[in-house]
């Protein structure tokens, strides 16, 4: 049978395989080509230990397997999913919250949360414990995903409109422009941006056919990571996501890493930036911790939505086989790396990684052809790209301002709907979309950037620094009109209280990223 190319065939394919039950013969896999590049960076490889080795030296007893996961006690992994996945299973491991009769949020879940305080559907049902929750899980029970049950969640690409898909292809010719538009492109691929996007990437880049991937396994893999992101999340949603990897996608172009990145880098870092913000339910860390969240529990408030997207990404990865065909050891140190590009979003480490950054720049140390320097250079790289917005044109910097304000604010809803302490900067009542973005690319965007630019001084790097000079004036003066309208004669205390607030505000923004544990920041993922 051939290999399909194009998204027709495979989805042809696809259909084919479910329909008649259809078992195809596995690719025959060039490990020593694969495992040539994949030890490019001068690790130490075991790509020669057999599959059938790797299970004699760790013998396991695999109970049940569902998927691509085992059911063994001793396979961490399958904790995992049975405690996120399964909520029979997920009650045996004791992870089932206690119900506190002076609390009665704590033991909420959060994915119904929204409903509960009619942010979504009012519908109720009389049996409640017949209703299965996503529980923050990207195992969506015993048959998760859509695809699978044969219940399409959007229309097809291969049908739609041929004006549509042909507007589409034109602007993937022009995907590394830094003023590309990530909204029009999601409505023009009928909100399939970042299937599209990665797809189209990982293929410009030749890594299908380098690393053998097999077209219906990827495929299924990027439907179910873009299933896994909230549609309803105003910021942390599959745009978002999309946005990111296209950043992402302008980084690896510039020259100091396009001569110095392998194929391995180039393909991690492209699936990271994918799925840096997968299942992230709309809350920030604090949020979780006070409401005593199971998540909270499990990574012991350390990271705890990054972790969450790490562990949801392997998930994915196991669950379709992406790498099944790759050597035991190298898949898992895919794995690993991936994982240390995800944590490295946490905007509670930014002060960490950016005295990091700007030692090695001023010792002149970075080495790139290093393998542990290039993995830094790829969490700076993602760290950008995960707060780039204030870089972008004000038509575009704009709308993503709007939204992740919003969501702030939608969380901060709740926390005064259940008499929660309101988190910093989302309390509608007291900020406002400007003054959060100017706090923000001053205390976290800029020196960010600044270093980046110091590291890389291309054309990119000024352009972005010029639209934040630009956008965040533009911020100021929208500010100062709202300010002058909204004027009126008042006493010299009450401009010294707000000028005090205004100061509070600040300091919020500033001590986010000095050590909390928190992503309580716009424009990057709070949380991400």
């Amino acid at each position: 049978m051939s290999v399909p190319t194009t998204v027709s065939q495979v989805i042809s394919r696809k259909e084919l395989e479910r329909s008649s039950l259809l078992i195809t013969t596995p690719v025959p896999v060039n490990t020593a080509k694969i495992g040539q590049w994949l030890t490019m960076d001068n690790r130490p490889h075991v790509g020669n230990c057999s599959w059938k080795d790797t299970l004699s030296m760790h013998p396991v007893n695999v109970l049940k397997r569902r998927g691509a996961i085992s059911y063994d006690s001793s396979d961490q992994t399958a904790l995992y999913i049975r405690m996120l996945g399964d909520v029979r299973v997920r009650s045996q491991v004791g992870f089932e919250p206690e119900r506190r009769s002076s609390h009665p949020y704590l033991c909420i879940d959060f994915r119904t949360l929204h409903t509960r305080l009619g942010y979504g559907s009012t519908s109720t049902s009389s049996a409640p414990e017949r209703r299965v929750h996503r529980l923050l899980s990207f195992q969506r029970y015993l048959h998760s995903s859509r695809l699978l049950r044969g219940v399409p969640q959007q229309i097809p690409l291969h049908i739609l409109d041929e004006d549509y898909t042909g507007q589409a292809r034109c602007m993937l010719e022009k995907v590394g422009n830094w003023n590309f538009d990530i909204f029009l492109f999601d409505r023009l691929t009928n909100g399939n941006s970042l299937i599209t996007l990665t797809f189209h990437l990982l293929n410009q880049y030749g890594l299908v056919e380098l690393f053998q991937l097999d077209m219906v396994k990827l495929w299924r893999f990027l439907v179910m990571v873009q299933e896994d992101y909230h549609s309803d999340n105003p910021y942390h949603n599959a745009v978002h996501a999309a946005d990111v990897t296209q950043a992402m996608y302008c980084y690896l172009r510039e020259p100091m890493l396009a001569k110095s990145l392998t194929s391995c880098d180039i393909l991690l870092g492209l699936i990271a930036a994918a799925t840096h913000d997968l299942d992230h339910p709309g809350v920030n860390q604090p949020f979780l911790i006070k409401t005593d969240h199971y998540l909270a529990t499990l990574y012991r408030n350390t990271s705890v939505l990054e972790n969450h997207h790490w562990k949801s990404a392997v998930g994915l990865l196991r669950e379709t086989g992406l790498f099944s065909h790759l050597p035991a050891e190298d898949s898992l140190n895919m794995e690993r790396e991936l994982g240390s590009l995800i944590l490295a979003t946490d905007i509670s480490r930014q002060n960490e990684y950016l005295s990091r950054f700007r030692r090695h720049l001023d010792q002149d140390n970075l080495c790139l052809s290093n393998a542990s320097h290039r993995h830094f250079i790829l969490q700076m790289a993602l760290k950008c790209a995960d707060i780039c917005n204030p870089c972008r044109p004000w038509e575009l910097s704009k709308q993503w301002s709007e939204k992740v304000t919003e969501e702030f604010f939608q969380q901060g809803d709740i926390e005064k709907k259940h008499k929660l302490e309101v988190s910093p900067l989302c309390d509608r009542g007291i900020n406002t979309v400007g003054n959060i973005q100017i706090g923000f690319m001053t205390y976290v965007a800029e020196p960010l950037f600044a270093e980046w630019a110091r590291f890389s001084d291309t054309r990119l790097s000024q352009t972005m620094l010029g639209h934040m000079g630009l956008n965040k004036a533009s911020w100021g003066g929208l500010q100062q009109e709202q300010t002058s309208e909204e004027a009126e004669p008042s006493a010299a205390g009450t401009d010294t209280e707000d000028a005090d607030a205004a100061t509070r505000r600040d300091s919020n923004i500033a001590t986010a990223t000095g050590g909390t544990s928190s992503k309580e920041i716009p424009q990057g993922s709070r949380e991400s």
